[in-house]
C-alpha cells in the first residue's frame, strides 16, 4: 500500500477529533475523524506484526485526552493504538495477533478510514454490524474494553487495581438506569433507598456496609460526583441523571486521587461530551398511575473541531400511589425537571476547556409512610397532605493541559439546593406534622499536576482541594395538635422549631505514585492531608398557637471545631499474564468531626472524627477472548468512632454518638457474551457490617454485635439481555436483597427480597419501541423503617409493580 493522496496544506495542523472502532462486513473500521474537506496524508510502514501509519501535520483532539487504545477489537488483532507521535503528528498502530494485518485506507465524510483484515479471517462468533443503530451492542460498536477515568488517568477498568463496577453507555440506555438508586442496583455492596415510594424526603445509602444514616454528620460517607460537581446529603440526592456516558462506582478509602476523603467509596457520573457531528436523540414514555417521561438531547459543533455544545433536558412524572381514603384521593405523586447545557473549547490540541450547567427542580407530594404490618401498605387515611419540593442547580468549569511532559486540571464547581417538605403523622387523627425547610451552597476548586498519559514505569499525581460549605436549616419543625401535645408528653400543643447555620471549609493536598520496577509489578502509594473547620450558629424556641415563644434553650453563636488526619493509601498489582492480574491494597478512610445542630446542650452537641482501615484484596480476569470477564475482592473494614444517630424516647432523631464497627465482605462480578447478541451481567455481594464495643450513652443498651441499619447481608444483580439482527430486543433483570436492618437495636427489619425487571421491543435503525415491567411479581417491602410512635413501626414501602411503553429516536 503506497501514501494516501495529499490535499492538506504543507504547514497546517488538522485536528482528529475523535476515533471510533467498528466492525462493518465482517471487517474491522477504525474511523480518523475530522470534519473539514482536507484529507490526511499517510507514511505507512511495519515491524514485526504491527501496522504502523504516521500522519503528519495533524493533532489529536479527543474528549478523553490525547490517546487512544483498544486491546482486542476483532479476532486476530491484539490491540488499536492511536497517539499524538510529537507536536505535529499521529502514529496510528494495529497489532495483528500473528502476522501483520492488511489494511486499507478509505476517505469519507467523516474523516479517513483505515479497514483492518486479520490474516487469519474471523471466527464465525464475531459481531455482526447490522445491530440497530438506536443502541448499539456493546459486541459490534463498543470497545470491550471499557475506558474509564476512576484514577484520573484514562485505563482499561480491568487494569485499575481497585474494587470497580463501571456501567457504560449502552447498559445504561438498555437497563434505563438514570438515578442513583438505579445505579446502586446494578453495584454488588450498594444499596441507595428513599425513605418512602413516591415522594421520598431522604435517601438513605450503604456501599460496603456503612451508611448515610447520621444525616446530622458534616460529611457523607460516599463521595458523589456528577461531571466533576461534588453531591451531598441524602435530602438532595432525588436528581435525574441524563444522557449519561458512564458511571464508575469505586469501593473502599478514596482520598489520595479524590480531594475529599470518602471512606466507604465513591460514584463518579460522566455526561456524554459534545460531539463534532449533529446529533439529536428524543424519547418518550407512559405507564402505569398515569407516568410520564420525555427526554431530549442535541449536540453539533458550533465551530468545527474547536467549539461545540450539548444540551439534554428531561420532564418526569406521576401520579400519586397511595389511596388516601380521608381524603378520597390519590396523594404521594412526583414531578420532576431537568437540564443540561455543556460547552467545549479545544483552542489547542493540548488544551481543553469545558463548561457544564445542571438544574433539576422536584414538586413532588407528600412522603407517605404505613405501618409495616398493614394489609394494605397503599392505602392510608391522612389528614394533611403535604408536598416535598427540591430544587438544585450545577456549574462547572474544567481547564486541561494534556502536554508531552505532564498534564494540569483545574476544576471550580457550584451547587445550590434547596428543599421545603411538610409531612403529616401518617396515623388517623392529627397528632404532629414535620415542616422541614434546608438549603445549602457548596464551592469546591481542585488543582491536580499529573504525569503523561503515555508514562509507563513511572505515573505520579499531585493535587490540591478546597470545599466551601454553607449549610442553612432555614426550619426544622414539628408541629403538634392538641392531642399531638398530650400524645408526645409537649406542655401545650404549638410548634418546636429549630434554626440553624453551619459552614466548613475544608482543605486537602493529595498524591500518588505508581512505580512498575519490573514489567509484571506496580507497586503504589498515596497520601492525603485533610483538615476542616466547621462552626456553628443555632436558636431553638416553642412557639405557642397564640403566636407567643416560650423562653429558647440557650442559643448558639460562633461555636467551632477543627479536624484534621493523614490519610494513607499502599498497594501492589501483579499481572500474571495479559488476561489476569491480581492486586492487594491497605487504604484508610477518614470524616470529620462535627456538630449536631439539633442537640441542646453542649455535652451532646459534638461528635468525633471517624477514622477507618480497609485491607482488600482482588483478583481481575478476562477470557475468551475478552467474551468472558470476572472479578473478586474480598475485604475488611475496622473504624473507629463510627458517627452513630440516635432517636430520643418518642422516635425523634436527635442525639450523635460515636461506635466502634467491623465490616467483612467479598464482590464478585461477571459479564458474558457466549453468542452474537447475547449478553449476561451479574454481580453479588456479601458483607458483615457490625458494631463494636457499642453501647447507646443515652438509654445503656448494648447494641454490640448487632448489624448495622442499611447495609443488607447479600446484594446480587443479575441481568439477561439479547438483541437479535431482526431487530427484536429481550431483557430480564433479578436483583435482590438478604436481610436488611433499619435501627441500631435491630428491631425493624425487612426479610430478604427479590425483584424482576423485564423489557422488550422492537428496534429499527434510528428508532426502537419497548414493553416494560417494574416490580414484576409486585413484592411488598419496605426501604425504611422507624420505632415511631414507639412501640410502632412506621414504615415507607417501596414501588409496586408499573407497566408501561416507552419509545426512542436518534438521528
Amino acid at each position: 500500500m503506497g501514501e494516501a493522496e495529499l490535499a492538506q496544506q504543507p504547514n497546517q495542523v488538522l485536528a482528529v477529533v475523535g476515533v471510533r472502532v467498528q466492525i462493518v462486513d465482517q471487517k474491522l473500521e477504525i474511523l480518523l475523524e475530522n470534519s473539514t474537506s482536507q484529507q490526511l496524508q499517510i507514511a505507512n510502514n511495519s515491524e514485526g506484526n504491527k501496522f504502523i501509519a504516521d500522519i503528519p501535520n495533524a493533532q489529536l483532539r479527543l474528549p478523553s485526552g490525547n490517546s487512544f487504545r483498544q486491546e482486542k477489537p476483532f479476532a486476530g488483532i491484539t490491540e488499536v493504538v492511536v497517539i499524538n507521535q510529537d507536536a505535529n503528528s499521529i502514529r496510528v498502530m494495529i497489532t495483528g495477533e500473528v502476522e501483520i494485518p492488511q489494511v486499507e485506507l478509505d476517505d469519507s465524510d467523516e474523516g479517513l478510514i483505515f479497514v483492518v483484515s486479520p490474516a487469519t479471517s474471523p471466527t464465525p462468533s464475531q459481531p455482526s454490524s447490522e445491530t440497530p443503530s438506536t443502541q448499539p451492542s456493546s459486541e459490534a460498536n463498543e470497545p470491550i474494553e471499557l475506558v474509564v477515568t476512576a484514577q484520573k488517568r484514562p485505563e482499561a477498568s480491568q487494569d485499575v487495581p481497585l474494587s470497580l463496577t463501571v456501567i457504560s453507555q449502552p447498559e445504561l440506555t438498555d437497563g434505563q438506569i438514570n438515578s442513583l438508586q438505579a445505579i446502586a442496583n446494578n453495584t454488588p455492596n450498594f444499596t441507595f433507598l428513599p425513605t418512602t415510594a413516591g415522594s421520598a424526603d431522604f435517601s438513605y445509602y450503604s456501599l460496603r456496609g456503612l451508611n448515610n444514616f447520621n444525616f446530622l454528620a458534616s460529611q457523607d460517607t460516599i463521595g458523589f460526583y456528577v461531571d466533576d460537581v461534588p453531591f451531598d446529603y441524602g435530602g438532595f440526592l432525588d436528581v435525574a441523571l441524563i444522557d449519561l456516558e458512564r458511571v464508575e462506582v469505586l469501593r473502599g478509602p478514596q482520598s489520595t486521587l479524590y480531594g475529599r476523603s470518602s471512606p466507604a467509596g465513591v460514584v463518579n457520573v460522566i455526561s456524554r461530551p459534545p460531539s463534532n457531528q449533529p446529533e439529536i436523540g428524543i424519547t418518550a414514555g407512559y405507564g402505569s398511575y398515569n407516568s410520564r417521561e420525555f427526554q431530549l438531547s442535541l449536540s453539533d459543533a458550533i465551530i468545527p473541531n474547536q467549539l461545540s455544545f450539548r444540551l439534554a433536558g428531561a420532564y418526569n412524572a406521576r401520579d400519586g400511589i397511595f389511596d388516601n381514603t380521608f381524603l378520597d384521593r390519590a396523594v404521594g405523586e412526583r414531578s420532576q425537571v431537568t437540564g443540561r447545557a455543556q460547552i467545549l473549547w479545544t483552542p489547542t490540541p493540548e488544551w481543553n476547556v469545558s463548561f457544564n450547567a445542571y438544574a433539576s427542580d422536584n414538586d413532588n407530594g407528600n412522603p407517605t409512610f404505613s405501618r409495616q404490618n398493614a394489609d394494605e401498605p397503599f392505602t392510608i387515611s391522612q389528614e394533611v397532605d403535604g408536598f416535598n419540593r427540591l430544587t438544585t442547580n450545577t456549574q462547572a468549569l474544567k481547564v486541561s493541559y494534556n502536554g508531552n511532559g505532564f498534564r494540569a486540571t483545574s476544576i471550580t464547581t457550584r451547587r445550590f439546593s434547596n428543599q421545603n417538605t411538610l409531612v403529616g403523622d401518617n396515623f388517623p387523627g392529627d397528632l404532629l406534622q414535620q415542616v422541614i425547610g434546608i438549603n445549602s451552597t457548596l464551592w469546591s476548586q481542585e488543582f491536580r499536576l499529573q504525569s503523561p498519559e503515555d508514562a509507563e514505569k513511572l505515573r505520579w499525581l499531585l493535587g490540591g482541594y478546597y470545599e466551601s460549605r454553607d449549610f442553612k436549616v432555614i426550619d426544622d419543625t414539628f408541629k403538634y395538635t392538641e392531642a399531638g401535645a398530650v400524645a408526645f408528653g409537649v406542655p401545650a400543643p404549638g410548634s418546636d422549631r429549630v434554626s440553624a447555620e453551619q459552614s466548613r471549609h475544608t482543605y486537602a493536598i493529595f498524591g500518588q505514585i505508581d512505580y512498575k520496577p519490573v514489567p509484571p509489578l506496580t507497586v503504589f502509594a498515596g497520601l492525603c492531608y485533610e483538615t476542616a473547620d466547621t462552626d456553628l450558629d443555632r436558636r431553638r424556641v416553642f412557639e405557642n398557637t397564640d403566636g407567643s415563644v416560650n423562653p429558647p434553650t440557650a442559643e448558639v453563636r460562633g461555636a467551632t471545631l477543627n479536624s484534621d488526619e493523614l490519610i494513607p493509601r499502599f498497594g501492589l498489582q501483579y499481572r500474571f499474564s495479559q488476561n489476569v492480574m491480581a492486586y492487594a491494597t491497605i487504604a484508610k478512610g477518614y470524616r470529620p468531626s462535627g456538630f449536631n445542630y439539633r442537640a441542646d446542650t453542649e455535652d451532646t452537641r459534638r461528635f468525633q472524627e471517624e477514622t477507618s482501615w480497609t485491607y482488600e484484596a482482588g483478583l481481575k480476569s478476562s477470557w475468551l477472548d475478552d467474551r468472558l470477564t470476572a472479578n473478586l475482592s474480598v475485604f475488611q473494614t475496622d473504624v473507629d468512632n463510627y458517627q452513630v444517630l440516635l432517636t430520643d424516647d418518642f422516635g425523634f432523631f436527635r442525639n450523635v454518638t460515636n461506635a466502634n464497627v467491623q465490616v467483612t465482605g467479598l464482590e464478585f462480578e461477571l459479564t458474558a457474551k457466549p453468542v452474537p447478541g447475547l449478553n449476561l451481567i451479574a454481580g453479588i455481594g456479601y458483607v458483615d457490617s457490625r458494631f463494636k464495643n457499642y453501647r447507646n450513652p443515652f438509654t445503656g443498651g448494648d447494641f454490640s454485635d448487632n448489624r448495622v441499619p442499611f447495609a443488607p447481608e447479600v446484594t446480587y444483580n443479575l441481568a439477561v439481555q439479547y438483541r437479535s439482527r431482526s431487530g427484536i430486543f429481550a431483557r430480564a433483570e433479578l436483583r435482590g436483597y438478604g436481610v436488611t436492618y433499619f435501627d441500631d437495636a435491630n428491631q425493624v427489619k425487612q426479610d430478604p427480597y427479590a425483584l424482576v425487571n423485564t423489557r422488550i421491543g422492537y428496534e429499527g435503525e434510528k428508532y426502537g419501541i419497548y414493553l416494560y415491567a417494574n416490580n414484576l411479581f409486585d413484592t411488598r417491602y419496605i426501604t425504611s423503617g422507624f420505632l415511631f410512635p414507639a412501640p410502632n413501626v412506621t414504615a415507607g414501602f417501596g414501588d409496586p409493580v408499573t407497566y408501561g411503553v416507552q419509545m426512542r429516536a436518534n438521528f
